[in-house]
């Protein structure tokens, strides 16, 4: 039985953390609300629609947690060889962009649905690590609580360094809080991981992404991604037992 037709009792828990001595829990206290969706969000599909009218869909506050990998050309506009979508970023390149504002609508898009405490999963690559991303969260709320680093095992694009990995900036919508939100603590923060890109250039990880959705969610719950690309995300919360709700353009 999906999510949507299931009716939780318990509220999503809110309040602060009464004193202890350490943040670590196996326990997940917090609670997503029923879910209610329109005719439109079909569970545990892949979706072909905009993202952000599929995030316009989604009732506020009611995801606990979501992964979002934006379209861009970190990479291939500052590294700027000049062949790219010839020798080498075909795919890429074909794909559809995402300007820095649509990105910032996203992210904005996607605090709205989050839970209390809900938890966004967003992808960067090495240049927008080191700028920065304070301008898409403008606004939100959100909280960058911690980061880990995929390594992919194979080299990649890259004149002075060859990049071989890819990042995964942690960020929680108020109230923050670990104890009773976060139930597992054995993930490393570099995580080695080999992904065929063959199907898909932006391919993530799948064991990685359901070892995430795993520590911030009940079996059951929501999972969202609104930019799902290969639909890793989809095949890791099936896995993990959780209910998958992402789109992309190209379906």
């Amino acid at each position: 039985m999906s999510r949507s037709a299931r009716q939780l009792k318990e509220p999503i828990d809110d309040t602060p953390e009464t004193t202890s001595t350490t943040v670590f829990s196996s326990l997940r206290t917090v609670q997503a609300p029923a879910l209610e969706l329109p005719p439109e969000l079909k569970p545990n599909t892949r979706l072909k629609m905009d993202g952000l009218e599929f995030l316009a869909l989604l009732p506020d506050d009611s995801i606990p947690v979501a992964f979002f990998d934006p379209q861009y050309r970190g990479v291939l506009e500052k590294l700027a060889y000049g062949n790219e979508g010839k020798e080498r970023g075909r795919r890429r390149c074909a794909l559809e962009q995402m300007s820095e504002a649509v990105i910032g609508k996203f992210v904005r898009g996607i605090a709205k649905a989050l839970t209390p405490s809900g938890h966004l999963f967003l992808w960067v690559d090495k240049f927008h690590l080191c700028q920065g991303i304070n301008e898409w969260r403008d606004g939100t709320g959100l909280e960058i609580v911690d980061m880990l680093t995929w390594d992919k095992g194979t080299f990649g694009m890259g004149y002075r360094t060859r990049r071989r990995a890819e990042h995964c900036i942690i960020l929680q919508k108020p109230p923050r809080k670990a104890k009773g939100v976060w139930k597992v603590h054995n993930i490393p923060d570099v995580v080695p991981e080999q992904v065929s890109q063959r199907e898909h250039p932006h391919a993530k990880p799948t064991g990685l992404q359901g070892q995430l959705m795993a520590a911030v969610s009940h079996e059951g719950d929501f999972v969202i991604d609104p930019a799902a690309g290969s639909f890793s995300v989809l095949q890791a919360a099936r896995e993990q037992r959780r209910n998958f709700l992402g789109c992309d353009l190209n379906g």
